[in-house]
């Protein structure tokens, strides 16, 4: 139960900070830099403006991924040991797919163009980046110990 907790205040957590940036750029700030522009920009499609020609569908995709992430995780109680990493990950992935329903696109705003141009990202990219190199590791690096007698 607590485990669960966690996971929520996490998901919340990043979901407000995440909605609470981007209106930042939806209301107008932007900022240029040497290397990196902070400038709105609305992403119709995934990463690197993949599948945007899936259109309006997109979105109901990106939903149904989501929900059955976490029936995933909650089914088999993965919850327990990812909570937090979980938690950013839903947190995020919430953050773009309420984007989609509500600007029609995700809301990015972070452009790298120091030495190459670089796909436009925000914060809930971020998140869920963290969250998936967090759940790596602890697989890969952290292995659960086996019940064996």
């Amino acid at each position: 139960m607590r485990a669960f907790f966690v996971f929520l205040l996490v998901a919340i957590g990043t979901f407000i900070i995440d909605q609470n940036i981007k209106m930042l750029f939806v209301e107008g700030y932007s900022r240029a830099g040497a290397c990196i522009d902070l400038v709105l920009h609305y992403n119709k499609g995934v990463a690197f403006s993949m599948f945007s020609f899936v259109g309006p569908y997109l979105k109901w995709i990106q939903a149904l991924l989501v929900v059955g992430i976490l029936y995933f995780v909650l089914k088999e109680g993965h919850i327990k040991r990812y909570a937090i990493p979980v938690g950013l990950l839903v947190g995020g992935a919430l953050g773009n797919v309420y984007d989609r329903f509500v600007h029609e696109g995700v809301v990015d705003y972070v452009a790298w163009h120091c030495g190459f141009n670089f796909a436009v990202f925000n914060f809930a990219d971020v998140a869920i980046d963290i969250a998936i190199a967090w759940i790596i590791v602890m697989v890969y690096f952290f292995p659960e110990k086996s019940e064996e007698k």
